[in-house]
């Protein structure tokens, strides 16, 4: 079978020639419908049944790997993708570096590599749970479209992670896939796993933070996976990543668009002031200092996603092959670091400095630094909108210290600008810096459904263009009555 192609004639599409893996070709089919009951239990809200334009992976292909077509989301044919094999790979980085890629579970490293499977596979039902209610509110027909087609898609991101459990990991395989779709985001009980996975997702500008800044996140994860020893989880996680960057384009071009009206609402108001916040909420727009406030928030959620700066854990999974850093093969150094150093961000004695740490265990920072920069160059296009307009405004990164709950900051009282507060002075200062009771409230209010072909909300600009070229007035999503 071409792995270019993918196979549609069993029940779970795939590449990876299923129908001759009679074993886990069954143990998936028994996966299924627990998987369909949680999607009609936890998946979008009051849309099972209505015709959404999707786009289905047909191929791994970057030239032409998937096509459009309407389908009710719960029979989207999520499968199973790997990109193709690269003859005679070897492995990146680690003590093993420079030897062949594994094709089976190394037998030392298993209960490791198992646990990376799950927390990635874990990441991907949660952000569905947590966007469930968005359809309710979509500001348009094609903004409730994208978020469909991110929730599909990190549908068939879980897949891609139970079929490593499964083929790979046997029984606690198994158990670990059936475990994936008891937990629940933001549960007392069975919690998803990571921190930024329980928070509520309560409107649209929260989606589209979310799906910038955490979704990110999620691009690094995959990436730093995509270099692994082990060869089947580098190919399921280098095809994610084409899905997964559309994700980020939701979000980018949403904050932007939120952005562009706001601006653009301003100018035709009169309205020189951004910080006139009560004239321009008064537009029904979203006031650029609360739209930082909410950057704010959720880039420093996400920063809690990368764990403790200084981790032996991702020192020891980088020692032993399976999860590497972002682009490895492009960094020029031994791939061992072993004697190796990185500057790390500490607080020493009343004052913030950067301190060389062993560059093993200072894997997390790295990454973390390179997801700070990624997130830059879009708060740049971001800027560039505000400048077109003519509107003084800069939206800027908080100090990767400011509102942590993880790592070298977590018990630290720090400003946006980087300035240690005492209690007194955080509490003065938190909602200019977070989103307050009143600005959520405030965006609720602006939260009402457009379904009418071509119209938006009032707080969103319309797409510069539409998604498979469609025309601006498309029915992107036909609402059963």
């Amino acid at each position: 079978m071409n792995i270019d192609n993918v196979d549609y004639t069993t029940k779970i599409p795939n590449n990876v020639n299923l129908a001759e893996d009679r074993q886990v070709l069954r143990a998936l089919e028994s996966w299924h419908p627990g998987y369909i009951d949680w999607w009609m239990d936890m998946g979008p809200e009051g849309f099972q049944d209505a015709l959404v334009y999707l786009r289905t992976a047909v191929s791994v292909d970057p030239k032409g790997w998937a096509k459009f077509d309407y389908v009710k989301m719960p029979d989207y044919r999520w499968g199973i993708l790997l990109a193709p094999r690269e003859d005679n790979r070897k492995i990146p980085f680690g003590r093993h570096y420079g030897e062949p890629a594994w094709q089976e579970v190394p037998g030392e490293y298993r209960a490791m590599l198992r646990r990376l499977v799950v927390i990635q596979g874990d990441t991907e039902p949660a952000s569905v749970e947590q966007q469930r209610h968005l359809g309710r509110t979509a500001p348009s027909l094609y903004d409730m479209r994208n978020v469909f087609q991110v929730n599909v898609e990190e549908g068939r991101h879980l897949w891609a992670m139970v079929y490593i459990l499964q083929k790979y990991f046997g029984r606690d395989g198994r158990e670990e896939a059936a475990e994936l779709l008891q937990r629940r985001s933001g549960s007392a009980d069975k919690p998803r796993m990571l921190g930024a996975f329980n928070e509520a997702t309560p409107d649209w500008l929260s989606f589209h933070m979310f799906t910038f800044f955490t979704d990110r996140d999620g691009k690094m994860q995959l990436e730093s996976l995509a270099q692994s020893g082990f060869d089947p989880l580098s190919r399921t996680c280098r095809f994610m990543l084409t899905e997964e960057a559309h994700h980020m384009f939701v979000g980018e071009t949403g904050v932007g668009r939120t952005i562009q009206r706001t601006c653009e609402a301003m100018k035709a108001a009169g309205i020189e002031d951004p910080g006139a916040v009560e004239k321009i909420r008064a537009l029904g727009v979203i006031d650029l200092p609360t739209i930082q406030k909410k950057l704010n928030l959720h880039y420093t959620l996400s920063l809690d996603l990368f764990g403790s700066e200084v981790s032996t854990n991702a020192a020891n999974t980088f020692t032993a092959g399976l999860k590497g850093r972002f682009q490895e093969i492009k960094i020029e150094d031994d791939h061992r670091l072993e004697n190796a150093v990185y500057p790390v961000l500490k607080l020493v004695d009343g004052e913030i400095k950067r301190i060389d740490e062993p560059a093993l265990t200072a894997i997390n920072m790295r990454l973390r630094d390179d997801y700070t920069a990624d997130c830059q160059r879009g708060l740049d296009r971001w800027n560039k909108i505000i400048d077109r307009t003519g509107v003084t405004f800069k939206l800027e990164l908080p100090h990767v210290g400011f509102h942590r709950q993880i790592g070298e900051f977590k018990n630290v009282k720090i400003s946006p600008t980087g300035k240690l507060l005492d209690e007194t002075a955080w509490n003065r200062g938190k909602n200019a810096w977070l989103p307050s009771a009143d600005d959520g409230d405030y965006i609720a209010s602006l939260m009402q459904r457009v379904v009418e072909p071509g119209q938006f909300a009032s707080w969103i600009a319309p797409p510069r263009v539409g998604i498979d070229n469609k025309p601006g007035d498309f029915e992107y999503v036909k609402i059963a009555a």
